[in-house]
């Protein structure tokens, strides 16, 4: 596949003034949402390069696990998408998805209603088989090919723009099958490039040095010390980088008591025991210097602080409203410098102080 290019042919604008139409009747239709904010953001998401793959897509990416139920709760009808189509709205033109979201429902929504273009791309994750009782996960090359197919059915699309495992262990990627058929799948047309959705620094390295042209990564101001171990690596392969986890499920948003709760289903529940909640919440002293000037919230400062980083590709951001997302997309900034350099060489020592290595 070629590189995405940007147009301001009339029939894309036309497709921009459907998407526009199309999401103000939905958000009237949905009770339980946020009213719109009027907002000037239209095509405001700026662009970069997904490492070596051709591809061009927005900085901004929305992630949407939490839009599918699984993460935080039960989401109202229609808010799922009134949040897509409102993305394409204001610019962003990148969505990280899997196939286990919300049994595959996800994929067939973003199927429905992302266009089918060049400047579009959509990134799933395939390796969990939720057939069997409990869940579990698998790297074989017959259950990714047929996850694949699939998924690539529900999406709508020629093929699959991007591919990741989904979270592999080591031994998986190491092996060698998975990789194997994922470049099968490529060979085929059944996708256009690869990679992993990486829970630490060894699987992504292995995959790697296996080819993965894309990895998805844990990194936010608490946690970024596995991309920057990884960062030679990743300049060396050319590989693009997806930052997910940019507001750490909301705890960088600087917003909760200590007496945060949280409900049966959402996944926090049982991240944090209390006491680690507590010292999590402390531990946020050691960034509010950044809030200043442009910079005017917690999530603002932790959003530009993904961005900030040159290897980053696009930051995963998981938005469970439109007011929430206009919120995120206003924050950004005008970049591209998103922090100061004076605050980012500060950084690491305010952190360390708290115990957070970098």
């Amino acid at each position: 596949m070629g590189a995405r290019r940007e147009s301001q042919d009339p029939e894309r604008q036309a497709v921009g003034r459907r998407h526009s139409a199309v999401f103000s009747r939905r958000v009237a239709q949905v009770k339980c949402s946020p009213p719109v904010i009027p907002l000037c953001l239209s095509g405001s998401v700026r662009k970069r390069p997904l490492g070596k793959t051709g591809l061009r897509i927005s900085e901004l990416a929305l992630g949407t696990w939490g839009l599918s139920g699984d993460a935080y709760g039960p989401v109202a009808d229609g808010v799922a998408e009134a949040v897509i189509l409102r993305a394409l709205e204001v610019g962003i033109t990148t969505f990280d998805t899997a196939d286990a979201y919300g049994a595959g429902k996800i994929e067939a929504l973003l199927g429905r209603l992302v266009p089918k273009s060049d400047e579009h791309v959509i990134v799933t994750k395939v390796g969990i088989d939720r057939t069997s009782e409990p869940a579990q996960k698998r790297f074989d090359a017959e259950f990714l090919t047929r996850a694949a197919e699939a998924s690539n059915k529900r999406l709508a699309r020629d093929r699959i723009d991007v591919l990741l495992l989904h979270h592999p262990s080591y031994e998986a990627v190491h092996a060698g099958p998975c990789v194997e058929a994922l470049h099968a799948m490529k060979s085929r047309g059944l996708i256009a490039h690869w990679g992993v959705a990486a829970g630490d620094v060894e699987v992504a390295r292995e995959a790697l040095e296996k080819g993965a042209e894309v990895v998805e990564l844990a990194y936010n101001l608490f946690h970024g010390i596995d991309l920057h171990r990884l960062a030679g690596e990743i300049m060396v392969s050319g590989a693009g980088v997806l930052a997910r986890s940019t507001l750490g499920y909301g705890l960088l948003a600087g917003l909760w008591s200590k007496e945060r709760a949280f409900e049966e289903g959402d996944h926090r529940r049982d991240r944090w025991t209390r006491t680690e909640l507590e010292r999590r919440l402390e531990q946020l002293d050691s960034i509010r210097f950044l809030v200043k000037g442009d910079v005017r919230t917690m999530r603002s400062a932790a959003v530009r602080f993904a961005l900030a980083n040159h290897l980053v590709s696009g930051a995963v951001l998981g938005p469970r409203t439109v007011e929430q997302l206009e919120q995120l997309v206003r924050e950004v900034g005008s970049g591209p410098v998103y922090l100061s350099d004076v605050d980012l060489t500060a950084l690491p020592r305010s952190l360390s102080r708290v115990g957070i290595q970098t």
